[in-house]
């Protein structure tokens, strides 16, 4: 009889691959990484890889393709809270939290060179960042309607440019040194409504209270 597969086991090569692969294209950059060198890191042959990945363009798209779930999830998590400010700084710090993380940047870096020469990897992203910018959306439109968040703003034009500052904060991260309060605070002075003044590290407080629920 033909060997049956086992779908954890599969489940868990497919992670490790794509782990490794993110890992390496961050730091040594999509040309300079081989898909030997993805497979001997994750303790796997070259032949491997490929039954799980056409080619090296597919694999690296499937480290972006696991933002989407992610992304979801997140989103979903913070839909019904009470509380639409602390949600948005839960969701920003989320999603920044990779940031200072080796090779982070060098990914993000990678991502722009490519996206335009790979219809499949900007459709990937786009879907993920419509989940981010949506869900943003909706939380500031509940925000300027408790008076939490600046009425003057539009809801979708600053939830891309919430978006936008996440991606700049990935740029601008370094090593062993978190971005994340600072992020937390120029978020609560962009969102404050006029004349209010914001203490920024109650909200960062509000923030972690709101992930810890989670």
């Amino acid at each position: 009889m033909p060997r049956t597969a086992d779908p954890v086991r599969h489940a868990r090569r497919r992670e490790a691959i794509v782990a490794e692969a993110g890992r390496l294209f961050g730091v040594q950059g999509f040309e300079g990484t081989t898909v030997a060198q993805i497979a001997s890191a994750a303790g796997l042959s070259s032949g491997s890889v490929f039954y799980y990945f056409a080619d090296k363009q597919a694999l690296f798209r499937a480290v972006f393709e696991q933002d989407l779930p992610r992304a979801e999830a997140l989103i979903a998590r913070h839909e019904g809270t009470d509380d639409p400010l602390a949600a948005i700084l839960a969701v920003v710090t989320a999603l920044a939290a990779e940031a200072e993380e080796p090779g982070a940047s060098g990914m993000v870096v990678e991502l722009l060179r490519r996206v335009g020469h790979d219809a499949e990897l900007l459709d990937v992203v786009g879907r993920t960042s419509r989940v981010v910018c949506d869900g943003l959306a909706g939380l500031l439109a509940r925000g300027i309607e408790a008076g939490a968040v600046d009425p003057e703003l539009d809801p979708a034009e600053a939830a891309a440019w919430l978006e936008n500052l996440v991606d700049a904060t990935y740029l601008g991260a370094r090593p062993d040194h978190s971005p994340l309060p600072s992020l937390r605070r120029t978020v609560a002075r962009y969102l404050a409504p006029a004349g209010t003044d914001r203490e920024p590290e109650r909200t960062e407080r509000e923030s972690e209270n709101t992930d810890g629920q989670a």
